[in-house]
């Protein structure tokens, strides 16, 4: 058996780089355990959020699938953060999670370039500093150019309730055993992390009058530029809190967690922690927001959003039976923390390729994230790369100004990550740039260029965005008085520009719906767009100016076999990290934690030194 590629793991990360080199007419096998579980979302069923939805979008626009995915599987549609600035926003969906991993399943079966194997890896084939396939646990061997490993939380995964502690990648599911083991062989280093999941209650035993409806949007925005269909909410969502008595019961039996009885070693998620970690660190609140979420339409389980808890099954049931609404629910699924593998990005290029393993690439969980976001756009940044290795054509890499994905693949090959690594506005420093409504302007062109986005979307957009430019220009020729737009204006004498006014944050562009016929008004992703275009047109060039000021450094590529020990002036703490993570470029040993401004200026001079010297040996053959 011979692939283009090999995939390991059919889990978010899997589907996107096992989809994308198709595009390339390459040839995919993906291996997974359960071929009837691809696609499934072991936790909440849920995509996007905050920062998250923006990863969606710009999947999408670099040619991914869960966005699509998410627009057909999505049962209650939310954007977040609606009260703020567009450049925070983001789009959440509800999806039924057994619709999601049907379509994922049906859209690989239908793509004749990818195979589908169900069985365990059990070892990488390296030969000469190379990846060359994979060895199943039952023995066979199957060779190609690159593998990807997308294994999630399933390496030597143990799962924890209460006391009892069990091998398992999911709840239910094997865990991946012997590959750590081999890996680490090689030289690359694993850690240990942790997370965990809340209890299933059956919904036909809530009482929903008790609680806080949570409704969808009444317009909700699609996740894919390409979605024509109009997205419905069919279910609603429901709000609860915990309160003193539940609190109590986690107190009092604090000695049957394996959290905090020492039994769970390994470092969990600080922005997502369990219930036990809630109320022993904010001891002061009276209660922690709880959210009820459907999973499914074919079914009645609720997912019970922010009661994490590995704590054992009778004390989660007095736990759920504390809380308002859901005195006499029922546990269809225990909540249970699980114990996993990871492998250190630090080792990883911007490629998401092992530094350490030629055509080896790894995405995903398994390089310390959370979240089926975070995994899915690694999965095809890592399917991208392997393709544009194997075809012979230049490996993209995205810069901390044109993605949130980006920003995502510097901070892990750059500073790592000790914690599960979550995606959040507030990590990127261009984040004005980063808005969720211009992903499509940001990425499709270059990942059309390269063959990963079809002609008729690249030309639908091509399309929108040449009525944006239009309609701006329009805006500035059009004038008003202010009071016309808003009536708390006083009567002004100058008239100011259409686009001038909507600079102004009192003034909305849906105020001039009855007096300009060039616009849209039903378009609602279009009007945000040129809204937002406008009135953060000075943070824009700002952010755009510094981004200018930092390319030289990001572009400045630091030589393959640079010796760091050579340099004189780095501080010890600078040149022992720089030896570890191997920065590529100027810029990416800037934001290694401990390089300082001089310790990169002094690396610059060295750097030139360097250039000029192998130039001279190359002319002139010496050992000048």
């Amino acid at each position: 058996m011979k692939y283009d590629i090999i995939i390991v793991g059919g889990g978010h990360a899997g589907i996107e780089a096992a989809n994308i080199p198709t595009k390339k007419k390459l040839s995919v096998l993906l291996i997974t355990n359960h071929i009837d579980l691809i696609g499934q979302m072991s936790c909440n069923p849920a995509i996007g959020g905050i920062a998250k939805g923006n990863i969606v979008r710009e999947i999408d626009a670099m040619g991914g699938l869960m966005a699509k995915i998410t627009d057909l599987a999505g049962i209650h549609f939310r954007m977040l953060n609606k009260s703020k600035g567009s450049a925070v926003w983001g789009n959440r969906a509800q999806t039924d999670k057994v619709k999601y991993r049907t379509l994922v399943k049906k859209e690989l079966e239908k793509n004749k370039y990818i195979d589908m194997f169900q069985g365990m890896v059990y070892q990488i084939i390296e030969e000469k500093g190379k990846c060359i396939g994979v060895m199943m646990d039952s023995g066979e061997r199957i060779y190609s150019n690159a593998v990807i490993l997308c294994m999630g939380t399933f390496l030597n995964g143990v799962a924890h309730i209460g006391m009892n502690s069990f091998p398992s990648g999911r709840t239910g599911e094997p865990p991946s055993l012997n590959l750590t083991e081999n890996i680490n062989k090689f030289g690359i280093k694993s850690g240990r992390l942790k997370t965990g999941t809340p209890p299933r209650i059956d919904g036909r035993t809530i009482k929903f009058e008790k609680l806080i409806v949570q409704k969808g949007d009444e317009n909700p925005w699609p996740f894919s530029f390409s979605t024509k269909i109009e997205l419905k909410n069919k279910v609603n969502c429901w709000e609860s809190r915990t309160n003193s008595k539940t609190h109590s019961i986690i107190k009092h039996n604090l000695d049957r967690s394996p959290l905090y009885s020492g039994k769970i070693k390994s470092i969990g998620p600080r922005y997502c922690p369990s219930i036990e970690d809630k109320v022993m660190k904010f001891g002061e609140r009276e209660g922690h927001t709880l959210f009820l979420e459907p999973e499914s339409l074919e079914n009645n389980e609720m997912y019970l959003n922010g009661l994490s808890t590995s704590l054992p099954f009778d004390i989660q049931e007095q736990l759920v039976h504390s809380i308002d609404g859901l005195e006499d629910a029922k546990i269809l699924r225990p909540g249970y923390g699980i114990e996993y593998d990871y492998f250190m990005p630090t080792q990883l290029k911007r490629t998401l390729e092992s530094k350490v393993i030629e055509n080896l690439y790894f995405a995903g969980q398994i390089n310390g994230t959370s979240g089926y976001e975070e995994a899915a756009c690694q999965g095809l940044i890592a399917g991208i790369n392997a393709t544009q290795k194997i075809v012979g054509e230049e490996e993209i890499v995205l810069g901390r100004d044109s993605s949130y994905s980006g920003v995502l693949v510097d901070d892990l090959v750059t500073k790592g990550t000790e914690e599960p690594y979550r995606m959040f506005t507030s990590r990127a420093e261009y984040r004005i740039l980063l808005r969720q409504d211009n992903c499509d302007e940001r990425l499709t062109p270059l990942f059309y260029q390269n063959g990963y986005i079809e002609k008729e979307i690249y030309e639908q957009r091509s399309a929108i965005w040449e009525e944006k430019n239009n309609v701006i220009n329009k805006m500035k020729c059009i004038t008003f008085f202010p009071n016309q737009i808003n009536e708390k204006e006083n009567i002004a004498t100058n008239k100011h520009s259409m686009y001038e006014l909507i600079k102004r944050p009192e003034i909305k562009i849906e105020q001039f719906q009855n007096k300009c016929d060039f616009i849209d008004f039903t378009n609602i992703n279009l009007l945000v767009t040129i809204e937002s275009d406008i009135k953060y047109e000075g943070f824009i060039e700002k952010q755009k100016e510094e981004v200018l000021r930092n390319e030289r450094l990001e572009k400045t590529e630091i030589p393959d076999g640079f010796n760091y020990d050579e340099v004189k002036g780095l501080l010890n703490e600078s040149r022992n990290k720089l030896n570890k993570i191997k920065p590529s470029t100027l810029g990416q040993a800037s934001r290694i934690s401990g390089v300082t401004p001089a310790d990169v200026s002094i690396l610059t001079m060295y750097i030139t030194k360097f250039r000029h010297l192998k130039v001279s040996r190359e002319t002139t053959g010496s050992g000048v």
